[in-house]
Parts: C-alpha cells; structure tokens; sequence
C-alpha cells in the first residue's frame, strides 16, 4: 500500500485528511519492518514539536482499524508496518531490527484438511528471528 491508498481509506471512512496523517504514513510506507510507536515519535517530533504519545497511539489504531497498518508484537512490544495489499503471503520478522521478508508458503495449505467442519475466516502466520545483518 502507498500513501496516496491509505490516505483515500481515511477519506473514505470519514476521517481528515492532515498533514501529520500523511506524514506517519509515510514513515512507514517508507520502512521493510516493523516499527514501534516510539520510533514513530522520533520521527515525528523534529517536524511537530510537543506531539504527544497520545497523538501516535491514537493513530496508529486508527490505521490498523482501517487496514492500513499491519501490527505484531515484537520483543513484548506492539510493532506496525504499512499493509501488504499485493498477494497472498506471511512474514519472517528480525527479532532485533523488525526487518521484514515475504514467505509465500502458506502453513494452511496443510492444516486445512485438520479443520473440515470449521470455518476459517483469517489466519496469520509469523516466523521470527534474526535477519542477515544482525546475526
């Protein structure tokens, strides 16, 4: 997803269009990992002196509400990376840098014939570890 799509979900369901929107987004359609909130707000802060925790948690959950922003827990902190809207696949996340890489495999190929009277409406697969550079 790029910035341009996040921002016309927000239009679409109501919400403002403001220049910190278009810049949180931006931050993470620019990133291949997962970021935190903190990370958000360093970056935020040089532009929009005094932005508050408040401000970012508040958007962050809006955008992952929306679609926006996918979310994982990371080293037992809430992560966010922009959504993936091209095909179908699952992520392997750094454990250190939250750099993150496409899986296409997907585990429900072989589970499902377990789950025969069940309806899955979603499922999320996640591997976690330690990516090339911080080995």
């Amino acid at each position: 997803m790029d910035v341009k799509d996040a921002l016309d979900i927000l239009k679409e369901n109501g919400y403002k269009y403001t220049g910190k929107r278009e810049d949180m987004i931006g931050f993470f359609a620019g990133e291949n990992r997962y970021r935190s909130a903190k990370d958000l707000l360093g970056f935020m802060e040089p532009t929009y002196n005094g932005i508050s925790y408040d401000t970012i948690y508040r958007n962050l959950h809006l955008f992952s509400e929306l679609g926006i922003l996918e979310s994982t827990e990371l080293n037992g902190e809430k992560q966010f990376r922009i959504k993936c809207d091209t095909h179908h696949h699952h992520h392997f996340i750094c454990k250190d840098c939250g750099f993150t890489k496409e899986v296409l495999t997907c585990p429900m190929d072989d589970i499902r014939s377990e789950l025969d009277r069940f309806i899955v409406q979603d499922h999320k697969f996640e591997i976690y570890g330690l990516c090339p550079a911080c080995q």
